[in-house]
């Protein structure tokens, strides 16, 4: 369950046109290095990582035409002349379309599986945490707003097929769902939240036979390898019980050349009063706000989690108190 105690093909050529997809994504993202780096500047960490010789060669001819001339050149970083976001949103160029068949579903998910990594809660609980969700973030949305429209402009072209992690009442639906053609999966664990998802669907203009809300957990996605082109998830992370498996699930379903869109409240540096305190109210907030963490390094585990490059921004949610400290971004399959 996400967090928001804020109030908050078989043929060849179907191979090879996703090459081709994959090949021009990866081109906007500047050079690669064959070894994990981070590259730190005015708030911002980049890392990336190359397997291909092709690749590679591609991505140095392009930082070498689009380099800006300063020590700190590389197209990432937020102190150059080209920020990643800008030069993506920019560029006309979209994800790589979805197939014409939907992805595979699988109707049958198992029961166990949802309850032994979410043990179910009363209906009580979920009908009030999910009223408080949808009354209570107005103030929290209106803050980051403004990152969110970043970050979510990426999602562009035609026929996407987005899977949301821990949808709850659909306040990410405004951003992205409007698009024609659009498709989009809605995971959560808290039942209780389809209603108030598929009513921020609709008003998103989002057709009903385009959104389906699916009652499961992040670390087991019922969903086929390879079969969305985005993934979003917003205060989610902290919630999850396995950070990592969830994450190598986002990795499984995505296509190559897709996106993770993110944004989630982490900890605190470490040796600050905020850490501190943090570290002494975790406990009753993991209890009170359905397994919400306040101390996870969740930036860290999404630059570490095998994407081929990630651009992560930080920042600082006012409204959100203790939850303050955010990281938000796109990771790359």
């Amino acid at each position: 369950m996400m967090v928001r105690t804020l109030f908050n093909s078989s043929s060849t050529v179907l191979l090879l046109k996703t090459k081709v997809d994959l090949i021009s994504n990866q081109n906007l993202l500047g050079k690669a290095t064959t070894t994990r780096r981070s590259l730190k500047c005015n708030g911002r960490q980049v890392h990336g990582s190359d397997s291909s010789p092709t690749l590679k060669q591609s991505n140095d001819k392009v930082l070498q035409s689009r380099a800006p001339d300063s020590l700190c050149a590389h197209r990432f970083c937020s102190c150059g002349r080209r920020r990643l976001m800008e030069e993506i949103g920019t560029s006309s160029l979209p994800i790589p379309p979805s197939s014409a068949s939907p992805p595979h579903l699988d109707e049958d998910y198992p029961k166990d599986v949802l309850n032994s990594i979410h043990p179910p809660r009363p209906d009580w609980y979920e009908e009030l945490y999910a009223f408080i969700l949808d009354k209570g973030s107005k103030a929290y949305e209106a803050e980051v707003a403004g990152f969110k429209s970043q970050i979510f402009t990426n999602l562009r072209g035609k026929d996407k097929t987005v899977l949301e992690l821990g949808i709850g009442t659909g306040p990410n639906l405004k951003y992205y769902a409007s698009d024609n053609g659009v498709r989009v999966f809605g995971i959560d664990p808290n039942r209780k939240m389809e209603k108030y998802a598929q009513a921020a669907a609709a008003a998103a203009g989002l057709p009903p036979e385009n959104f389906k809300f699916i009652h499961a957990v992040g670390e087991v996605l019922p969903l086929s390898d390879a079969s969305v082109d985005a993934v979003v998830g917003t205060l989610v992370l902290c919630s999850v019980k396995d950070i990592n498996m969830t994450l190598k699930e986002v990795m499984r379903v995505l296509k190559p050349g897709g996106l993770f869109l993110f944004v989630e409240h982490v900890a605190a540096k470490d040796g600050t009063i905020l850490r501190f305190a943090q570290g002494i109210l975790d406990p009753l907030q993991q209890t009170v706000s359905d397994g919400c963490h306040l101390t996870r390094k969740t930036g860290k585990c999404i630059s570490e989690a095998g994407f081929s490059a990630v651009d992560i921004n930080t920042a600082f949610v006012s409204v959100a108190c203790i939850l303050g400290p955010h990281v938000y971004g796109i990771a790359f399959k």
